[in-house]
């Protein structure tokens, strides 16, 4: 399928077909595309949680409120932000970056971009999305807002900003591994309808992570899991050119 084709049968499947198994590894493969979407500086602060086993989807499908895309799943896939990342992922893309200048930039031009990653992941990022019980978040908010009287500045960085871009992020992922998923002709439902709380409990996840979506995956049962045609509101209501 080319990409029109791929998006027209990208559908929210809610029932899938138990006696038509999926691909472990090219559910893997499409994971491994999804780390390629597009992502706030860069910091991939996600996680991605690949169920396969049945007891586990079990519980999963019950931390899922029982909904039926994830009790007739073959394979759930959770998508999750992973904010207390930060100092190790800055450090990674800025160890990276220094490698990429030396091989990609001229010399002359070398020190200086290594200069400015070094402000940006080592001191920037660390700052921005550092947490303390919302004061810090206050404190760049105050300064931002400073700023911006004087030259355009981004506002949005108080420790929930922050949290949205980090969850806008992880959203772009799960957005590009749904559409692998169409292209192998395999179906998927996001579902943020979930007892988060169970669900972490349930992954032995840290305090600092947080459940972005579940995504039940699987073929389609027939038209069981569609219902009906697909309802968009007219694209001439949400388009502006100007």
């Amino acid at each position: 399928m080319n990409l029109d084709e791929v998006l027209h049968h990208r559908r929210s499947v809610r029932v899938y077909d138990k006696e038509k198994p999926i691909d472990t590894e090219k559910v893997k493969h499409c994971l491994e595309l999804a780390t390629l979407a597009p992502n706030s500086s860069d910091m991939q602060l996600w996680e991605f949680y690949h169920i396969t086993e049945p007891e586990l989807l079990a519980k999963i499908s019950r931390d899922c409120l029982g909904q039926k895309a994830a009790s007739t799943a073959s394979q759930i896939v959770i998508f999750v932000v992973r904010r207390d990342w930060y100092k190790k992922h800055a450090r990674f893309v800025l160890n990276f970056e220094r490698e990429n200048i030396r091989r990609y930039s001229p010399k002359e031009r070398q020190a200086k971009r290594i200069k400015d990653r070094e402000i940006y992941y080592g001191i920037l990022m660390p700052f921005v999305y550092a947490r303390f019980f919302g004061i810090l978040g206050l404190l760049r908010k105050l300064l931002a807002n400073i700023i911006s009287i004087f030259r355009p500045m981004m506002l949005e960085v108080s420790e929930n900003d922050i949290r949205v871009t980090a969850h806008k992020s992880c959203a772009l992922a799960a957005q590009t591994f749904m559409i692998a998923m169409a292209n192998e002709g395999y179906d998927t439902c996001p579902l943020e309808g979930l007892d988060s709380r169970r669900l972490k409990r349930t992954l032995k996840l840290p305090h600092g992570a947080e459940i972005n979506m579940a995504i039940p995956c699987g073929i389609r049962d027939g038209n069981k899991g569609i219902w009906g045609e697909r309802c968009r509101v007219p694209f001439e209501d949400v388009y502006r050119k100007l």
